[in-house]
């Protein structure tokens, strides 16, 4: 250790510009929570905002996204898949037990969060159907050494018939699970839902949640889009339960950010390469796909391919590298997610464009509209 001389002024920490966490929150009324989703997929209204422009907004529908993008355009999207991860259980006295399955941890072990958990005993099987039930191997600790509300479990069965665990456990969720619907959607998830709660591109099973903005997109949509010469291109981030998280601390920076996992396939960064090459403008379908993205970037505005988890936490003060564009639903106030928003547009311009989406009588969250957020070009 060096010691100063007298000198030397005193080392200070970093400076960091004020960011509140109540700069972050919003009046949300009840009614504006939209409980359905409009049909046809891109029905939904649309609200456009030009970044940098001081223009006013637009007032639109999501199947007029065609009107916005243009010839040389990349949209990228999120390509995962959502589990039908909630399944309803019984404990041999009876009692009623939800799970949700979070997270295959290998050899047939699953993350799972249990409700009510206080009541569950290690070793104990709860029965979901005839002959198939799922056992409660462990509960796991928080950071601080106190119980969590998550369990290790594994799923069994009479009549396995030597399937590989990952494959017979997915063909489980699929026959008694049930799609994981927000809380804040006040009802059951039914039939209409296992196919209205996915995107139309969807690939990838691993999610525990939609990437929500994907929601509004049809065939005949991304069919218009490519024949104007917009091209598409895919990455993968498996959205988890953090998601809905609102953050507690008084400066958000000091978040513990969530982990997703992530893949970014060398076929999407060259997309991004081309893209860049030809003037185009790096278009994000929701902020799951803009995270991905800005977890690989480099410099020029380029990425690299790669997998793994990312805790990337986009705020203001750390914004976006990659990203010209972003199509994005309306999110919970006090959210990771709205921070990324305002990443990108400032925290001022956001609740702005919040408050007059609720002048306007638009629908929030998951199963709510959509705002597209443009660069009029991709100059960085």
């Amino acid at each position: 250790m060096v010691a100063l001389g007298p000198s030397s002024p005193p080392r200070r920490p970093p400076y960091r510009a004020p960011v509140r966490l109540e700069d972050f929150d919003y009046t949300l009324p009840p009614e504006a929570i939209a409980q359905r989703p409009v049909e046809p997929r891109d029905a939904a209204r649309m609200l456009v905002h030009a970044v940098s422009s001081g223009s006013d907004a637009q007032h639109c529908t999501v199947r007029d996204l065609d009107e916005f993008l243009r010839d040389g355009d990349l949209l990228v999207v999120n390509d995962t898949r959502v589990r039908p991860a909630r399944v309803l259980a019984r404990r041999p006295s009876g009692g009623r037990v939800e799970l949700l399955f979070l997270e295959a941890l290998g050899d047939g072990v699953w993350r799972t969060l249990v409700r009510p958990g206080k009541k569950q005993r290690p070793g104990a099987r709860l029965g979901v159907a005839t002959g198939v039930g799922v056992e409660l191997l462990e509960r796991e600790l928080a950071p601080d050494g106190t119980p969590a509300a998550t369990w290790r479990v594994r799923w069994w069965s009479e009549a396995d018939g030597g399937s590989e665990p990952g494959a017979r456990d997915e063909a489980l969720l699929e026959a008694h699970g049930e799609v994981p619907l927000p809380p804040y959607i006040q009802r059951a998830a039914d039939a209409a839902d296992r196919e209205r709660y996915q995107t139309v591109y969807a690939r990838e099973s691993g999610s525990v949640a939609a990437p929500t903005a994907g929601l509004h997109l049809t065939p005949e949509l991304l069919e218009r889009l490519a024949a104007r010469g917009v091209e598409r291109a895919s990455v993968t981030l498996h959205v988890g339960l953090g998601t809905f998280a609102p953050v507690q601390e008084e400066d958000p920076r000091d978040h513990p950010m969530h982990a997703e996992v992530y893949h970014l396939p060398e076929a999407t960064a060259e997309a991004v390469a081309r893209t860049r090459a030809r003037g185009g403008r790096v278009v994000c379908v929701g902020t799951t796909s803009a995270r991905v993205l800005e977890s690989c970037a480099v410099e020029g505005g380029l990425v690299e391919a790669g997998a793994g988890e990312t805790r990337l936490f986009l705020h203001p003060g750390r914004g976006p590298r990659v990203l010209d564009g972003l199509l994005t639903n309306f999110h919970l106030p006090r959210t990771t997610l709205l921070m990324l928003v305002a990443s990108f547009i400032g925290t001022e311009t956001t609740l702005r464009l919040y408050s007059e989406a609720l002048r306007e009588g638009y629908r929030f969250f998951s199963y709510g509209d959509a705002m597209l957020l443009l660069r009029e070009s991709a100059d960085r």
